[in-house]
């Protein structure tokens, strides 16, 4: 007896198929389950939630190009004109604006520490970080900036990694304002853990910030009670949903800062946590989706049945045969 040798591709690929369909029985296709969440949100308020890097936009080798296709830009518009709609990004709150470019969506940045909302909450964050401003269009908004008196730590810790990280080849670092992303996709294998040391030391000297792993990142942000789950809810209650028995917030995310909106929402006890994610994975997520091309198919979905609900003239659609194919589970049989 012996452990077995040369495993074929498609053995492994078998495995993971099979490991994957497994998951789908835990984290069921938003899309094969859209009739049955829509039947849940009949004469309720669906408010939308989306992350942007990996939700909205594929992950891409150099984070400055992560630009969204034009199909889903305008199906997030179309979904703003019929539901609330917010994107929270580890992003700098003017950078994902800049990316998704509408002024019908609201905006939180920095893992949620930079809000722009239409009001104040009266029940989520401080008031001292709460400040009415004019935009740069004329229309006021009320800035929620909880991690304001951290800039100049972040500041000087964004320069100590810059001049220590300088040897490493490949290594990205993005300044979010309330965050900083080191990007190390391009670094190579042999140099990960010695960055991974240099981050570890400059942080050594902070004693008020985290660093987290996310995908091919690090994150360093302030170590405060406040993430995207926080603001999620503090969106909710700007909006005035924040005590409303008949609203159900949908948030769709990729990544471990994710976790925290989908834990939100099921503490809540409704609404829809939505995973995009295209192999297993630990997940607070009641639903997932595979890719941005799934999220963008949801989105469009959602709008056709916003649009047609009230006379009850939509049908949900049979869903490509080539989902069908990847994916290897059957899937519901749509009211005709």
């Amino acid at each position: 007896m012996g452990v077995p040798q040369n495993i074929s591709a498609t053995e492994d690929e078998n495995s993971v198929s099979v490991s994957y369909n497994s998951w789908l029985l835990k984290h069921p296709s938003a899309l094969y389950t859209f009739e049955h969440m829509m039947s849940i949100a009949k004469g309720k308020k669906i408010v939308v939630f989306l992350d942007y890097d990996g939700t909205l936009s594929n992950i891409v080798d150099n984070p400055e190009k992560a630009f969204m296709t034009n199909e889903m830009q305008k199906a997030v518009s179309e979904v703003a004109r019929y539901f609330s709609t917010a994107i929270i990004s580890g992003r700098g709150r003017d950078k994902v604006y800049g990316f998704v470019n509408l002024d019908t969506v609201y905006y939180a940045g920095s893992h949620g520490l930079d809000i722009a909302a239409p009001l104040q909450s009266p029940n989520y964050g401080d008031p001292k970080h709460q400040t009415r401003v004019v935009d740069g269009k004329g229309n006021e908004v009320v800035l929620f900036q909880p991690a304001k008196k951290y800039l100049p730590a972040i500041q000087k810790i964004f320069s100590a990694l810059s001049e220590k990280t300088r040897s490493i080849r490949g290594v990205m670092l993005e300044h979010n304002k309330f965050c900083i992303s080191v990007h190390f996709r391009h670094v190579r294998d042999e140099d990960f853990f010695t960055l991974e040391k240099m981050v570890n030391s400059v942080l050594g000297e902070y004693k008020e910030f985290r660093v987290s792993k996310g995908k091919m990142v690090f994150e360093i942000r302030p170590d405060m009670e406040w993430d995207k789950g926080h603001a999620l809810n503090y969106l909710l209650d700007t909006l005035g949903y924040g005590s409303s028995s008949d609203v159900l917030p949908l948030y769709i995310g990729d990544d471990r800062t994710d976790e925290d909106a989908f834990k939100a929402i099921r503490n809540r006890g409704k609404g829809f946590p939505i995973v995009v994610s295209s192999t297993p994975k630990d997940t607070m997520a009641l639903h997932s989706l595979c890719n941005p091309l799934e999220v963008n198919e949801f989105l469009i979905r959602l709008v056709k049945w916003r649009k047609n609900s009230a006379s009850g003239k939509y049908f949900c659609q049979n869903l490509e045969g080539k989902i069908r194919k990847e994916r290897q589970i059957v899937p519901v049989n749509f009211a005709k």
